[in-house]
């Protein structure tokens, strides 16, 4: 009786995982194909060399207008970022959810189609006369569904170049949001499409689309422990089943075979990607870091950001203190410890259209900081600093978590488990402060922008669960290249052979499905078209 449960067990088993596998087997292969993809392309961009590398450096010669007065005549509510030229060669303040220009406090929104060409065709002379209009987006096409609802709708302005690029021009704010090419388009639906199940009408519905991505993710990791299940308790590891072709340790022959000893060798690492892969979608479980709270943000800024402090006058001393080293393209505001400072950036090295094509790969994924200098808005007499005092980034620490004690602070010169960057771009020293609250809270302040980072114990786990089972972005490995990628492909190559080696014996199962089907129908459709012509003659004769 025990033998006969075990038998039912392992059949039962088999049958779930054979029939999972045939619905899955192939979603399977496109993640694994298109993950060895996304190692090194992701979906298109414009990137921030391109954006600046078209942009006049900042001149606020023109500028009349306070930021304060422009504020209050558009109503705008939302922070001062930053102030920079427009495209056409204006100075404007770009405030969230509105840009207006400083020299006469008109809002730059309303781009009409035409416009919106000719912008284009002045950012790209070259193909001037091959510049047109292509679509008025009001919804998100394939490569603008992560667009902000602020921006659209959206001008696809096709240059008309050997590349086959579209630029798409926001008619809120003017500004361009997106750039393709056939190149980058071509890649982003090999890598990062294919591998989210990015499709338009089904990211669209994001809800839909979170919910069916994981659960196919969770149930093929099922599928797979499943069958990691049966191909260690079918495997003679000391016998040998009997096979035509010879001994086996394995009862399967021809793809099935490699089928199972992939699954040996592979099955582990398959089921970490599957599980991770849905760890990604934070459904059904949320296990990313909680946001900073308001006493948090408070310890950074101490106070809201006063506009009527932000003025012409300060951000042209500003530039004065900037130019001997450089003059930057744009001035970013903050507010630091109560007092506002702009930061300016070296530009970026002149635009090159030719390195620009293809702007999702890996050369162009990654952007190293650029230098830049902080001046303080209200007294750029104090001449620039470089970053805030360390002094600063303790006061913070102190502040950030009233009435919790700190486990212990210090200051990082190299990255953490936790604080790193794949390209190695994230800023040091940071100063890391671990609290005894609930949520295990760490920060990290790091003083070159004076900005804070978080992490508690959901969002730690959450960096392992995902990204280091999923990237195995383990500081041993991952720091490690080639290494990482080699590792990383020779194991996709084995999940990609485990999944692969199903297709043509679940096709050839599923034929005969059909065929069995048709057979066992076939009496029936027989006698009810025998039956018919029956009553065909009978009504003929009458």
């Amino acid at each position: 009786m025990h033998l006969r449960k075990l038998l039912d067990w392992k059949t039962a088993l088999i049958y779930l995982h054979r029939w999972t596998g045939i619905v899955l087997g192939l979603v399977f292969v496109v993640w694994f194909a298109s993950g060895v993809a996304m190692m090194y392309v992701g979906m298109p961009r414009l990137s921030a060399a391109e954006r600046l590398g078209h942009m006049k450096p900042l001149d606020l010669s023109t500028a009349r207008v306070e930021p304060a007065e422009a504020a209050h005549r558009h109503q705008v509510r939302g922070p001062l970022q930053r102030i920079e030229m427009s495209f056409d060669d204006r100075p404007v303040y770009r405030f969230q959810g509105a840009t207006i220009y400083a020299d006469t406090g008109e809002a730059t929104g309303g781009t009409a189609a035409g416009a919106a060409v000719a912008f284009v065709q002045r950012w790209v002379p070259q193909y001037a006369s091959t510049v047109r209009y292509d679509g008025y987006l009001v919804s998100s096409d394939q490569w603008t569904l992560a667009e902000r609802r602020g921006t659209m709708p959206l001008h696809r302005i096709a240059v008309g170049d050997p590349a086959g690029t579209h630029y798409y021009i926001s008619e809120v704010t003017g500004e361009p949001t997106m750039k393709t090419d056939r190149r980058s388009r071509v890649l982003g639906y090999a890598s990062a499409v294919l591998h989210w199940t990015y499709f338009t009408s089904f990211r669209r519905n994001q809800p839909l689309w979170i919910r069916s991505v994981a659960w196919a993710a969770l149930i093929g990791a099922v599928m797979t422990l499943m069958g990691l299940i049966v191909g260690i308790v079918r495997t003679r590891f000391t016998g040998y089943y009997r096979m035509r072709s010879g001994p086996s340790h394995s009862p399967y022959a021809g793809w099935m075979k490699w089928h199972h000893y992939a699954g040996l060798i592979f099955g582990v690492v398959s089921i970490t990607w599957a599980f991770s892969g849905a760890m990604s979608l934070d459904y059904p479980v949320d296990l990313h870091n909680q946001p900073p709270t308001a006493a948090q943000r408070t310890a950074v800024t101490r106070s809201s950001l006063r506009l009527e402090e932000i003025t012409v006058a300060r951000m042209r001393a500003a530039l004065d203190v900037l130019r001997p080293t450089f003059t930057p393209k744009e001035l970013e505001v903050v507010q630091f410890q109560g007092e506002p400072y702009f930061i300016g950036a070296r530009p970026p090295a002149p635009y090159d259209y030719a390195h620009e094509v293809g702007s999702n790969d890996e050369r162009n994924q990654s952007e190293p900081r650029r230098e830049h200098l902080i001046v303080a808005a209200l007294a750029p007499e104090r001449g620039a600093l470089r970053r805030f005092s360390d002094d600063s980034m303790w006061t913070i620490a102190k502040a950030a978590m009233p009435g919790v004690p700190m486990r212990d602070a210090a200051w990082l010169t190299d990255y953490d488990s936790y604080y790193y960057d794949q390209y190695g771009n994230r800023p040091l020293p940071v100063l890391r402060v671990r609290y005894q609250d609930d949520n295990a809270t760490w920060l990290y302040l790091e003083p070159s922008r004076g900005t804070m980072t978080k992490q508690d114990r959901g969002g730690r786990l959450n960096r392992w669960l995902y990204h280091g089972l999923h990237s195995l972005d383990f500081p041993f490995l991952y720091r490690r290249r080639p290494l990482w990628d080699i590792v990383l492909i020779a194991l996709s190559i084995g999940g990609l052979v485990l999944s692969a080696t199903t297709l043509l014996p679940s096709w050839r199962r599923l034929a005969r499905h059909v065929r069995h089907a048709r057979r066992t129908l076939a009496p029936g459709r027989a006698t009810t078209k025998a039956a018919f012509g029956r009553e065909h003659e009978a009504h003929e004769a009458n």
